[in-house]
């Protein structure tokens, strides 16, 4: 049944993206260019080739291709996913233009085809030379219509297709720069009840979906790095997904780590993403960068306990969160801090008296309108929230998965201030 399953949505995700590629060479291609032109073959051959680097795109990294044949297909493949979903958008908005336009170009057409007010001649009368001149009315002939039917469905296209083009890839085109600028640093302040004064104030730089891979690489990491050492913060958590690939592959793109700087030490939890890319290995790999795996695990810090559990994604492995051994046995007088990848796990957060926990996962939906897909599947896609006793603050995360881009939903490294209602 479950083979039948997987059988059934890859027909049917295979004729959805069959179906809209055909939508846009119709709309982009063959709408606009003359059959057997240059311009039509060259669209023709692009429509066919860039869902294949997709395609390759996907495929690459799940079945062990060489990382440099990964880098290869990554950019193009990618990149023409996001562009189709707003290339698709752009023409669907055009869709309800399209017909308006043609109104207004066949309401001109049809007031240049009007005669004229008939114009006035003087015409002499013959044998009567002193005679005055008659007045006569001589219309003048019909203007031509000067945009022909077909002509004006060709332009109507052109310029429907053009402005789409423009719209589609102008969002790609900002949504890559925002995602390849680096993440912007968010600043929030979190009250805890059970927080003591001496920890009033205590700051984290909460930073989650780094996605290190094939298109985001060490100059990326660098960047993050940078940018949380300058917010100087007390403690640094990395709330997974840092990684799309292998040690062997991105261990060096994940080396400026070791950089991270924070007066109470660097923390991890694992990601979905770890366990698809030796999740073992990588948690060995950050603590020799000097960063601290929290697996199913708890410290103490200034007045508060630091607990983090595994991903959910690793109970295919054994090695699922577990909140009883992370959680179970503390002084539930003290305040709570919880590292969890997905904010899906905020009722057991609750149930084990969590004070605030801290998750990434969802990008905020990364592209739009993928926050509403976001929103079926998490309780919280973005932002601050409270649930009972537990406050939960989810980041969209410092990288993208996939497309290298994002829209509606930029990217950050989330300063969280936790406030004593004791100071």
């Amino acid at each position: 049944m479950a083979v039948a399953g997987l059988v059934v949505t890859a027909v049917v995700v295979l004729a959805l993206l069959v179906g809209v590629h055909r939508y846009l060479w119709r709309r982009f291609v063959g709408d606009t260019t003359a059959e057997g032109s240059a311009l039509r073959r060259t669209g023709t051959v692009a429509a066919c080739l860039l869902p294949l680097l997709s395609i390759g795109a996907l495929v690459s990294g799940r079945t062990g291709a060489p990382f440099w044949l990964q880098r290869a297909l990554a950019w193009p493949g990618y990149l023409w996913l996001a562009a189709l979903l707003y290339l698709t958008l752009a023409l669907l908005v055009g869709e309800a233009v399209r017909p308006i336009l043609r109104r207004v170009l066949a309401g001109r057409a049809n007031e240049s085809s009007r005669p004229d007010r008939p114009s006035v001649t003087k015409v002499l009368t013959p044998g009567a030379a002193d005679a005055p001149a008659a007045d006569i009315l001589v219309a003048d002939a019909p203007v031509a219509d000067t945009l022909a039917v077909p002509t004006r469905r060709l332009f109507v296209a052109r310029a429907v297709g053009g402005a789409a083009a423009v719209a589609g890839l102008g969002t790609v085109g900002y949504g890559t720069y925002g995602v390849l600028r680096g993440p912007r640093v968010k600043r929030i302040t979190v009250p805890l009840a059970k927080l003591p004064r001496s920890a009033h104030g205590f700051r984290i730089a909460v930073v989650s979906d780094i996605h290190l891979g094939p298109i985001l690489g060490r100059a990326h990491t660098q960047r993050i790095v940078d940018t949380i050492n300058r917010t100087q913060p007390d403690l640094v958590a990395v709330v997974g997904d840092l990684v799309d690939g292998t040690v062997a592959d991105l261990g060096p793109a994940a080396e400026p780590l070791a950089q991270l700087t924070a007066r109470r030490g660097s923390f991890f939890v694992t990601g979905n993403h770890e366990y698809y890319s030796g999740a073992g290995q990588w948690v060995d790999h950050v603590r020799e960068l000097g960063l601290h795996p929290l697996e199913n695990a708890r410290t103490e810090i200034d007045g508060f306990d630091l607990a983090g559990v595994n991903d959910l994604a690793g109970g295919s492995e054994g090695q699922g969160p577990d909140f009883e051994r992370a959680l179970g046995d503390r002084d539930r007088t003290r305040a709570a801090v919880l590292l969890a990848h997905q904010p899906v796990v905020i009722h057991d957060a609750v149930a084990h008296g969590v004070d605030l926990q801290l998750s990434g996962h969802t990008h905020g939906g990364q592209l739009w309108p993928g926050n509403f897909i976001a929103e079926l599947a998490n309780p919280t896609v973005a932002g601050l929230d409270r649930y009972g006793d537990t406050q939960l603050y989810v980041s969209r995360g410092a990288g993208a998965w996939g497309p290298p881009v994002r829209v509606g939903a930029p990217s950050d490294i989330t300063v969280v201030e936790l406030a004593s209602r004791q100071a």
